[in-house]
């Protein structure tokens, strides 16, 4: 079970929390994370998701809710390695930007970080359930995944790949 703090509109926490799946008020959010992984040559880790998951075989990058108690930033890292295996440095790392998202019953409030990190992709344990595939991927192959509806984007799309 999967539980979450909930915030206002202006990020302020609200002293309640809720378990994934509850139904939300219109004003009333959860933190989410997008995790962007950059290496020295420029390119950016990102993920396929697994067929069994909502927007089967999209690709992305690493991401998902941020848990009770915890902070965004934490999130991310654990995210990273949750999901693949990754270890993350804090230090290495830049908030992009946040933005609230409304969805009917479950608004959220989307925090997009930036990561420096050369792993190997052979180091890389893909979390099944989650995830099918990675590569790194330059800005253009991107672009060109996201042009052919491929690549689930998020507000922060074109600030990261542009950095």
């Amino acid at each position: 079970m999967e539980y979450w703090d909930l915030y206002d509109e202006n990020r302020r926490k609200l002293n309640k929390t809720v378990t994934r799946g509850s139904m939300l008020n219109d004003n009333e959010f959860h933190l989410v994370v997008n995790v962007w992984i950059k290496n020295n040559n420029n390119e950016f880790l990102i993920s396929r998701r697994a067929e069994s998951k909502p927007h089967p075989l999209m690709w992305e990058t690493t991401g998902g809710s941020v848990l009770l108690g915890e902070e965004s930033i934490d999130a991310a890292v654990r995210e990273a390695k949750e999901e693949l295996d990754v270890d993350l440095d804090k230090s290495k790392s830049k908030l992009i930007g946040s933005a609230k998202r409304y969805y009917k019953g479950c608004n959220d409030i989307l925090d997009v970080w930036l990561f420096e990190s050369n792993v190997s992709l052979n180091d890389i344990k893909l979390q099944k359930e989650e995830v099918c595939d990675c590569l790194w991927a330059s800005s253009e192959k991107i672009r060109e995944l996201y042009n052919k509806g491929e690549f689930d984007a998020n507000p922060f799309f074109e600030s990261v790949i542009i950095r």
